[in-house]
């Protein structure tokens, strides 16, 4: 259960990332803003932190995108919607990138708390009683900044720390194995949820519960077709120049022409049925294509 662009407002392109606003943004944010009304002196002061909150969020979401195509992965939406935003990527299927793709976030964060707590005792010691509007307004967003630091480090699938403890056990563990064990500390997650949104009669940490038990149970759904995919036979001589997986053997490619399924690695991207060929072949581990010259393993030359 992830929010895409469907039903979302394109807002802008930003280093080829496009940015949307699902429609019920809106709609919580009336809610919210009113929710918050006597914080300030005036409701516009409301309305600003609530964008400075989606601000915070909109760099942590740009982390994400950044980092995982500075490791060679595939980043360019982002969608922003009521319960915070997600950052679409896909790092290539190692563990190193896949953590510094999901770290880099937080690490937004983790860089704005100095410069916000500064303004903070800045203002405390200087203009806050001249202007207690926007002290308010910085302390507020100082605060958030590090909630949603907090919140997001917290070891919960897919939340960044649970997928963050996914990729560190992946070294370990492997990919299949990490992702089930990451999930399952996401179901004990839910269920501590589930107790304090009880305990503190809170619709929102609710709906959080609700929206993380969703994601984990796909998480779980994925964990298992991974399990059986490495389980199946793979095809000696040949490694995806992406992430250097060798292809599963059998006939996995269906021809775009005559619809009839074939290896693509025993006839080197041509349908043996046909003969259309084809001039790049998709990874099923990365979804990166290449001409099929480039998955060949060169054979080192023997020695005499």
């Amino acid at each position: 259960m992830m929010p895409t662009k469907r039903g979302s407002i394109r807002l802008f392109r930003f280093a080829g990332i496009d940015l949307y606003l699902h429609w019920s943004w809106f709609l919580v944010a009336v809610y919210e803003i009113n929710q918050r009304r006597t914080n300030y002196s005036s409701l516009a002061w409301n309305v600003v932190e609530y964008l400075a909150l989606f601000g915070i969020i909109l760099f942590h979401e740009f982390g994400h995108s950044l980092a995982c195509r500075q490791v060679g992965g595939k980043a360019d939406q982002i969608v922003l919607w009521p319960l915070g935003g997600v950052a679409y990527v896909s790092p290539p299927p190692r563990p190193g990138a896949t953590l510094w793709s999901i770290a880099a976030g937080p690490l937004v964060n983790v860089a704005l708390a100095p410069v916000l707590t500064l303004m903070v005792v800045i203002g405390k010691a200087g203009w806050a009683e001249a202007t207690p509007n926007a002290y308010a307004l910085v302390r507020a967003v100082c605060f958030i900044n590090y909630a949603l630091l907090i919140f997001n480090l917290l070891p919960i699938y897919p939340l960044d720390g649970g997928q963050m403890v996914r990729a560190l056990l992946w070294f370990a563990l492997g990919r299949a194995r990490s992702l089930m064990v990451s999930v399952f500390i996401g179901f004990a997650g839910v269920a501590g949820l589930v107790v304090l949104a009880v305990f503190l009669k809170s619709f929102w940490i609710a709906v959080v519960a609700v929206f993380i038990l969703l994601n984990c149970w796909r998480g779980l759904a994925q964990a298992r077709l991974l399990a059986r995919a490495a389980k199946l036979p793979r095809r000696e001589g040949f490694a995806c120049p992406g992430c250097k997986e060798p292809p599963i053997r059998g006939a996995l490619w269906r021809c775009a022409k005559c619809l009839k399924p074939f290896d693509t690695f025993e006839s080197m991207a041509s349908c043996p049925h046909c003969g259309t060929a084809f001039p790049v072949t998709q990874c099923f581990e990365c979804g990166n294509a290449f001409p099929i010259r480039d998955w060949v393993v060169p054979v080192p030359a023997s020695s005499t």
